[in-house]
């Protein structure tokens, strides 16, 4: 058997990459809300660490520095952003010397802008499933997004948008700004997957062309018998050379990969309406309730709980499927979850 995988076409591997980007992020279920939105002045030090969860700093205006541990300063101008996908130490300050920055004056509205101030969006966001967590893992601790790329020119608009809600009822904190941030970590991720090298995950498997051709096979036949030799065999590969290279570039083990991929496929054709009988022998399982299981290990969720939430939730957009989910926050505030359907 050959133990080494066959020449393929990359620039048909780099299609079906970025078509696997944009089948991922409709599987990305996050959360945000909005923690601070204001501006400050002279001396100050911003910080979302240490909450265990995943935060968000958008400038506005002004400018700053992102600090964080066994980085350099990363300096932030107006309408410039960053993600931080992970709970890691960091914080925001108005200096590129991390030892000068101080708590300093507390946030002011947004308002008139001040020759001195830096008005920024803070947040967090949790991802709602294993499927949405593994697609995050993905990716570096933190993403930055750039006012001047190019590729990004698009978030413009949601920057003016983000600018004109406080602007409507400063004593009022408006959800959209939560929900526009949502819509910039989307298109980050994906101008994130079409640019870099992904060390690991979902996306680094598709851009790999030993194994894209493996993966295009998979997510068109999931109920097939997809034994870690079988998938060896259709990557022309020795069942062990395949198990070792396969691991290092989905960071898990075939048989995880594959159970992940399934549900996946599975979610999607719940929200589609398909029978959770049905739907269960798609993807390989004669078992209801081995599907079941399977299925809210990785979603959260039962799946016959899924697909009654989908078609309750579901609301048409301009820009395709919406899922909202009333909830109420501890101060008596709905907010809504926002379910990303860019495609």
């Amino acid at each position: 058997m050959n133990h080494s995988a066959p020449t393929l076409d990359t620039h048909a591997a780099a299609d079906n990459a970025d078509r696997l980007v944009h089948w991922l992020i409709d599987s990305v279920q996050l959360e945000a809300t909005v923690f601070h939105l204001g501006q400050y002045c002279g001396r100050w030090q911003a910080s979302t660490a240490g909450r265990g969860l995943g935060s968000f700093h958008l400038v506005l205006h002004g400018e700053c520095y992102l600090h964080a541990e066994g980085r350099a300063p990363v300096h932030l101008r107006a309408r410039d952003g960053v993600f931080m996908l992970r709970d890691t130490p960091h914080f925001l300050s108005p200096d590129p010397d991390p030892a000068s920055a101080c708590p300093g004056l507390p946030m002011q509205q947004l308002g008139q802008a001040a020759p001195d101030a830096t008005a920024l969006a803070c947040g967090f966001f949790h991802f709602r499933s294993a499927l949405s967590t593994l697609i995050a893992d993905s990716f570096p601790d933190s993403l930055v997004l750039r006012a001047d790329d190019p590729s990004l020119q698009a978030l413009n608009a949601l920057f003016e948008l983000i600018l004109l809600e406080p602007a409507r009822d400063p004593d009022a904190p408006s959800p959209l700004v939560a929900r526009l941030a949502e819509l910039m970590f989307f298109y980050v991720i994906r101008h994130v997957a079409r640019q870099q090298d992904i060390a690991t995950g979902l996306l680094a498997v598709a851009s790999r062309p030993e194994f894209s051709p493996l993966l295009d096979r998979m997510m068109q036949e999931p109920g097939s018998d997809w034994s870690t030799e079988n998938m060896a065999r259709a990557a022309h590969m020795s069942r062990s050379s395949f198990y070792k290279h396969f691991s290092e570039a989905s960071g898990q083990a075939p048989a995880q990969f594959l159970l992940l991929l399934r549900m996946k496929i599975a979610a999607q054709r719940l929200h589609g309406g398909e029978t959770v009988e049905r739907t269960a022998g798609h993807v390989g399982y004669n078992s209801y309730a081995a599907f079941s299981r399977a299925f809210h290990k990785v979603m959260g969720e039962h799946p016959g709980t899924f697909r009654r939430g989908r078609h309750v939730h579901v609301k048409t957009s301009p820009i395709g499927p919406i899922r909202t989910i009333e909830q109420k926050t501890r101060t008596g505030v709905s907010k809504r979850v926002f379910h990303s359907p860019l495609k």
